[in-house]
C-alpha cells in the first residue's frame, strides 16, 4: 500500500528563505496572515490531506466514475470528503472575504494544492475548476453576477468548470462554433458540443456553473469573435435555490488511462440560457484568467504527484533487502543489504528529491510573487511581480509536469516489477502524471507561449525579470568561496541561457521554424537554469543556518548535499540543450512528409 506524508518541514523552510519569513504578512490586506498562521493552516490541511483524501485515492482509481443516463456518480467516499473539505472552507482559502471566503494569500491555497494533488490528484480537480471559475468571475463578471454565483462557489454547494473545447478544435479556439443568439431578457441561448470537460457533471454539488466559449451572431473571425458565458446546470430562483434544469446535459464520460474518480464530460448546451460575462466578443481575455490560473495549477500537479511518488520510493528503497553493496556488507544483521546502499538507486532517488525540492521553491516563489502582483502598495512593484509570473506560467506548468512524470516513472524502477503491479500504488501516479502534461495546452504549446510571446515581449521586458535577479544573485555567489561550487556551474549554464536567447531571437525574426524547432530545449534550459537558482539560494540558506546553529542539521546537511548532487549531475544537461538549440530548424524540417 502506498504512503503519503505532506512535506511540511520543507514548505516551511521555502518559506523562511525563498519567500521570506514575514513577507506575505507584510503586504496590504494580509497582515493577519503571519508565520503562525499560515503554519497552522497548513499543518490543519495536511492533515486533511493525508487522512481523508488520500486513502481514497487509489480505491478511487479502482472504481472510477459511473455514467448512467445523463448522471455522474463520483466514487465511494468521494461525495463525504468533499463535505468535509468545503464545510472547512478549504474552497475560499484565497477568496474575498466579501464573498465567505478566508482571504489568505494566493501563496498559501498554492502549497495547498500541492498536498491535495499528493494525496488525490481525481479529487483535487473538483475544487480546482472552481476556483478558476471564481477568478474568472470575479474579475469579469458584472456586479450582478457576482454577487448571484461567487457565495456559491465560495461554499462549495456550486462548482465550477471551464468549456473551451470542441470535437474539432483543441488548441485552435479560433474555431470554435458553439453559438450564443440572444433572448429578450438579456441573457443569451447557448448550443453547442464541448468535450474533455473536468467535473463537468458530478453528484458532488446541488448546482455547476459552466463557463462556455460561444459566438455571437455578429461575431467576427478567429479568437477575436469569441465571448464567455456563464451557462448553469441549473437556473438558480430569485432565493439563490436550484430552480429548472437549463438546456445543459452530460453525454458521455471518457475512459481514461488516469485520473478516472475525476469526470471527464462531453457536454451537449442545447438552447442553454446563459449569461455574458465580461465584454462581447472579448471573451479570450477573461478565458485566459482561467487557463493561466490552470496553467499554474496543473504545474503544481506535477509537483505533487513526484512528491507522493518520491516518497514510495524512498520507503521501498530502504525496505526491499536485494544483494550486497559494492564495497561490502552493510547490514550484517539482514540476509541482503537495502536496495538504497547501490548507487544506480541512489542516483534515481536524489534526481527525484533534486528536481521536487527545487520545484517547490519555484513554486513558491512564484505563487508570491501572485500575491505581490495583487497587493503591493507600490504600482511599479505589481507590473514587475505580475510580468515575473507571465514568463514563469510556461516553465512552471511544462517543467513541472514533466519532472512529476519522470518521478513517478522513476518511483516505479526502484520498485522493480512490484511498482508494475496496481496493488503497490505507485503505477498510478505515472498514469495520473501523464495527462499533466497534456491539458491546459501541450507542454509542446507552453514552450512556443514562451519563445512566441514571452521571449520578445516589449523587447525583452518580460526575461529582464529573470535575468536580472539571477545574475545579482550569481554576482554575490561568485564571490563567496563556500558556494563557489554551485555557483560556477550556473554561471556557465545561465551564460548558454542568455547565448540561446539571443540566437533563437535573431533566427527566430527570419524563420518561425527555428524559433519552433528550439522551443521545447529552451524551455528544459531555461527550468534548469531557474532550478538552479533556486538550488542556490537553498544552498546559502542552509549555510547561514547551521553557522548560526538554527534548524535541523540533518536536514539542512542534506539540503547542501542536493544541491551539490543537482549541480553535478543534473544541471549539466543544459550543455547538451544548448548544442540541440545550436543545431537548428534543419534537422527537423529537412525530412519529407511522405518519408515519415
Amino acid at each position: 500500500m502506498p504512503i503519503y506524508k505532506a512535506p511540511l518541514e520543507d514548505v516551511r523552510f521555502v518559506l523562511d528563505t525563498i519567500v521570506g519569513k514575514d513577507s506575505l504578512s507584510a503586504l496590504p490586506g494580509y497582515e493577519d496572515a503571519t508565520p503562525d498562521l499560515i503554519d497552522q493552516v497548513l499543518t490543519e490541511g495536511a492533515k486533511l490531506c493525508e487522512e481523508v483524501l488520500f486513502p481514497l485515492n487509489q480505491s478511487g482509481d479502482a472504481e472510477g466514475c459511473h455514467y448512467e443516463n445523463g448522471v455522474v456518480r463520483t466514487p465511494k467516499g468521494f461525495k463525504e470528503a468533499y463535505n468535509q473539505y468545503a464545510e472547512g472552507g478549504w474552497i475560499g482559502l484565497s477568496c474575498e472575504p466579501a464573498y465567505g471566503g478566508q482571504g489568505l494569500p494566493k501563496l498559501v491555497n498554492t502549497l495547498l494544492e500541492e498536498f491535495v494533488c499528493s494525496a488525490n490528484l481525481s479529487f483535487g480537480m473538483y475544487p480546482g475548476l472552481s476556483l478558476g471559475a471564481y477568478n474568472a468571475l470575479s474579475l469579469y463578471g458584472s456586479d450582478e453576477l457576482k454577487a448571484r454565483f461567487l457565495p456559491k462557489l465560495v461554499e462549495g454547494t456550486w462548482s465550477g468548470t471551464m468549456c473551451l473545447t470542441e470535437p474539432h478544435s483543441g488548441t485552435d479556439l479560433g474555431i470554435i462554433r458553439t453559438k450564443a443568439v440572444p433572448a429578450d431578457d438579456g441573457s443569451h441561448r447557448i448550443t453547442g458540443t464541448k468535450i474533455f470537460i473536468s467535473a463537468g457533471e458530478h453528484d458532488l454539488t446541488e448546482n455547476i456553473l459552466h463557463l462556455v466559449l460561444a459566438r455571437l451572431p455578429d461575431a467576427p473571425a478567429g479568437t477575436k469573435g469569441i465571448s464567455l458565458f456563464l451557462v448553469p446546470k441549473f437556473l438558480p430562483n430569485d432565493d439563490g435555490t436550484p430552480g429548472k434544469r437549463n438546456g445543459v446535459a452530460c453525454g458521455s464520460i471518457e475512459h481514461k488511462m488516469g485520473i478516472k474518480a475525476s469526470s471527464t464530460c462531453v457536454m451537449n448546451f442545447d438552447d442553454a440560457t446563459g449569461w455574458l460575462v465580461g465584454e462581447a466578443h472579448k471573451g479570450m481575455r477573461a478565458m485566459f484568467v482561467m487557463m493561466n490560473a490552470a496553467r499554474l495549477a496543473v504545474g503544481i500537479q506535477g509537483l505533487g504527484l513526484g512528491e507522493v511518488a518520491y516518497q514510495n520510493a524512498v520507503a521501498y528503497a530502504k525496505e526491499r533487502l536485494q544483494g550486497r553493496s559494492l564495497k561490502g556488507t552493510k547490514f550484517p544483521d539482514k540476509p541482503a543489504d537495502p536496495i538504497i546502499v547501490h548507487p544506480d538507486v541512489r542516483r534515481n532517488l536524489l534526481t527525484g528529491k533534486a528536481y521536487i525540492e527545487g520545484s517547490r521553491a519555484l513554486a513558491a516563489l512564484v505563487g508570491y510573487q501572485l500575491d505581490v502582483a495583487e497587493k503591493h502598495a507600490d504600482p511599479k512593484v505589481r507590473a514587475e511581480a505580475d510580468e515575473f509570473v507571465q514568463l514563469m506560467t510556461p516553465i512552471v506548468k511544462a517543467l513541472m509536469t514533466d519532472i512529476g512524470f519522470d518521478v513517478a516513472n522513476i518511483a516505479v524502477q526502484v520498485h522493480g516489477g512490484h511498482g508494475f503491479i496496481w496493488e503497490t500504488g505507485v503505477e498510478q501516479y505515472v498514469r495520473d502524471a501523464r495527462i499533466t502534461q497534456i491539458y491546459e495546452g501541450t507542454n509542446g504549446i507552453q514552450a512556443l507561449d514562451l519563445v512566441g510571446r514571452k521571449m520578445g515581449q516589449d523587447m525583452g521586458r518580460l526575461l529582464r525579470r529573470f535575468f536580472h535577479p539571477v545574475q545579482a544573485e550569481l554576482t554575490a555567489a561568485l564571490d563567496d568561496d563556500s558556494l563557489a561550487e554551485l555557483a560556477g556551474p550556473l554561471a556557465k549554464a545561465f551564460g548558454k541561457l542568455q547565448q540561446a536567447t539571443a540566437l533563437i531571437a535573431q533566427k527566430g525574426l527570419k524563420d518561425p521554424e527555428e524559433a519552433g524547432a528550439a522551443a521545447t530545449d529552451y524551455l528544459r534550459l531555461f527550468g534548469l537554469v531557474a532550478l538552479g537558482w533556486m538550488w542556490l539560494r537553498m544552498a546559502k540558506a542552509a549555510s547561514e543556518k547551521l553557522a548560526a546553529g538554527e534548524g535541523d542539521v540533518t536536514f539542512l546537511n542534506a539540503k547542501l548535499k542536493t544541491a551539490a548532487f543537482f549541480t553535478a549531475k543534473l544541471l549539466p544537461q543544459t550543455n547538451t540543450l544548448f548544442l540541440t538549440i545550436m543545431s537548428g530548424a534543419k534537422p527537423l524540417m529537412d525530412m519529407e512528409v511522405e518519408a515519415f
